[in-house]
């Protein structure tokens, strides 16, 4: 793994641009302590970090072919590159190393841009053919590795990092306001945009080619759609094709010359990869797990259960408010946008600690979606069935009636869950798929917001880019389908921005046998009694590691890696949290309410209201402005009060 970077023009490029190019190459030298590598031209600049993984000592990069007319800089890695090389080499094609990156340029000429479909593994990578003056970037099927690109006026930016497109100096920070109902509502922003004005995603799945100044993306690689009406796939022939896919997945992601372990959390997701895992390798497996003192927030129990089971050599690192608070600034800068989720901040201290004993992992990532594991599946698709059945009975007024003079008035906790259900709700994908699992819904924002802002929190400026993936898949779909086809668009890819990021923080490559390309195309094709059954998430999976696992990690509840923010920002980090919210600059910023947010802060504090997820999101926002908006660096954040000092109320 590593970090690629370039400037591409379409005429001639100035001599600063072999300069410009190094900055940005070593802005990211944590993808790539071990060398550093630049080709130059009259248009293009190609960069290169790279963390030593294949053919440790001739892999350096950029690689061209023999005449050097074609160069690639290359991120990820190619697990079949050793039969596709075989095949170029009958071809006629002559390597000079054995990296699988060698394998990219070759194929490149061999087949042009159709050499992706022949790919098997995670990559981003940019090849410039200096005859052609053409660039041709490409990021994998599912979006495992990062690349992000923009237009300097006639020249065109390309890296791994949004920092450093930043790092070249040819453009300057400036916030994409219009995309913030999404990041608020769904914690991301699914298109091609970024928060960053003009720098785009290049999405999975996608191309992009750069020629005579004009930019053409294509869609290389789209998940197939699964006909419901067809015989589903017998018991039997399901489970052991499953199995036998994820069992080769793993295999060919053990591909390195250097150690490999687990990141391995005590649910069936990193458990299977670690059982299996265990298998294939000669010597015991290294296993690696995070978790807080809290007891509550633990999986260690389960994790070490698992590392006995399979005979591991098993690895913890337990952390506290103080290092996940006194992080979290540093990791903002890692992410490059707001972080969206808090379970990222333990996910970089165990790769941190897996760094002091291997240089690759594995991970469950990629299950949930593939395989219905989350509990909103369930919850989403009784709430859709139960509403439309609602809906036939009684009529629209007495549905009318019920939301706005039963509802509210019922007691407790009742009233919060009949209000997220088909008795209060809007039956439309908006309303119960994605806004009542937001982590800001439309209504708190248009309360947080400044004034200016809140006409602009709407649900199509929220949740359209997920709805059109959603009913993207129309049809012969079944609603499970429609559910999985979106979050893999959508959801996933942010995870696994988390995942690349923090596990890049730390220089460690991460690797994600679930998200096999094979593996995901059969799953896809799956009916859904396979993947939920009941409540019964993840069915192929639990029945395919009977033999494997404890019955104890089989059948366990998922826990999803819960981090105590919310307790944490109920006593003395809630003062720290209105240290960033309420200063000047914020106030200033002119983007949320600090009336409403001091009173969030304060409602939060006393347990009047659960506010773990809005405070989470705007403190990440605000970080982020003053780190990349500010052009600030990374930030400090004080350290919190005690409970002396903030009072009872605040620490109930």
């Amino acid at each position: 793994m590593c970090g690629i970077a370039g400037i591409v023009a379409a005429d001639r490029l100035d001599e600063d641009a072999p300069m410009r190019a190094v900055r940005m190459r070593d802005v990211m030298v944590h993808r790539g302590p071990d060398e550093a590598g630049l080709h130059c031209d009259a248009r293009a600049v190609l960069a290169h970090r790279r963390l030593s993984i294949v053919d440790l000592s001739t892999g350096q990069q950029p690689m061209s072919n023999e005449d050097g007319s074609i160069l690639t800089t290359f991120n990820g890695e190619i697990y079949n590159h050793a039969a596709i090389r075989a095949e170029l080499q009958r071809e006629g094609h002559v390597y000079r190393t054995s990296s699988d990156t060698e394998t990219i340029v070759h194929a490149y000429e061999q087949w042009g841009e159709e050499c992706v479909h022949r790919f098997r593994g995670m990559f981003a990578f940019a090849i410039w053919d200096s005859r052609r003056r053409r660039l041709f970037l490409v990021r994998d099927r599912l979006g495992v590795k990062p690349l992000y690109w923009c237009m300097a006026g006639r020249i065109l930016l390309f890296a791994s990092e949004i920092k450093a497109l930043l790092a070249s100096g040819l453009i300057e920070p400036e916030t994409n306001r219009s995309a913030l109902p999404e990041l608020l509502g769904t914690r991301s922003i699914a298109g091609e945009e970024t928060l960053f004005r003009g720098i785009h995603k290049l999405l999975p799945g996608h191309w992009l080619v750069f020629e005579d100044g004009i930019v053409r993306t294509r869609q290389y690689w789209d998940l197939p759609a699964r006909d419901a009406t067809s015989a589903p796939t017998s018991d039997p022939d399901a489970g052991a094709r499953f199995a036998e896919l994820l069992q080769e997945s793993v295999r060919l992601r053990l591909m390195a010359d250097v150690p490999l372990g687990v990141f391995l959390s005590g649910g069936i997701d990193s458990s299977a990869i670690a059982a299996i895992m265990a298998r294939l390798i000669s010597q015991p497996l290294k296993t690696f797990s995070v978790a807080f003192k809290e007891h509550a927030f633990s999986e260690l129990e389960y994790s070490r259960q698992v590392a006995r089971a399979i005979g591991a050599e098993a690895h913890e690192v337990v952390i506290d408010d103080r290092e996940f608070f006194e992080a979290l600034p540093k990791l903002v800068w890692h992410e490059d946008e707001p972080i969206a989720h808090p379970s990222s901040v333990p996910l970089y201290f165990v790769s941190a600690l897996a760094r002091e004993h291997v240089k690759v992992v594995l991970t469950g990532e990629g299950s949930d979606e593939l395989l219905a594991g989350y509990g909103k599946y369930p919850r989403v698709t009784w709430n859709w069935k139960a509403g439309t059945v609602y809906e036939r009975l009684l009529p629209q007024p007495w549905c009318t009636r019920i939301a706005r003079q039963i509802v509210p008035y019922l007691p407790g906790r009742m009233s919060r869950y009949a209000g997220r259900s088909f008795l209060a709700m809007e039956r439309s994908p908006e309303s119960m798929i994605f806004d009542n699992f937001a982590a800001i819904r439309l209504n708190d924002q248009r309360t947080l917001l400044a004034p200016a802002l809140r006409d602009a929190a709407t649900g199509a400026a929220a949740y359209d880019a997920s709805l059109r993936h959603f009913e993207a898949r129309n049809g012969s779909s079944t609603f499970l389908d429609r559910l999985l086809y979106a979050d893999m668009k959508t959801y996933l890819v942010e995870l696994l921005m988390k995942q690349d990021q923090m596990s890049m923080a730390a220089s460690i490559e991460s690797r994600v046998p679930f998200l096999d390309h094979k593996l995901v195309e059969f799953a896809a094709t799956l009916p859904d009694s396979w993947k939920l059954s009941g409540l019964t998430t993840k069915r192929v999976l639990r029945h395919s590691m009977r033999a494997l696992l404890p019955k104890a990690i089989l059948n366990r509840p998922k826990m999803g890696f819960p981090v105590p923010f919310s307790r944490w920002t109920r006593g003395g980090w809630n003062s720290v949290a209105c240290e960033v919210l309420l200063d000047r600059r914020s106030r200033e910023r002119g983007l949320i309410d600090p009336a409403a947010v001091e009173r969030l802060l304060r409602d939060h504090a006393g347990a009047a209201t659960e506010g773990g997820d809005r405070i989470w999101s705007l403190m990440n926002l605000e970080l982020w402005h003053r780190t990349f908006i500010d052009n600030e660096g990374i930030q400090t954040l004080p350290h919190a009060h005690t409970v002396a000092e903030i009072g009872p109320a605040a620490a109930a």
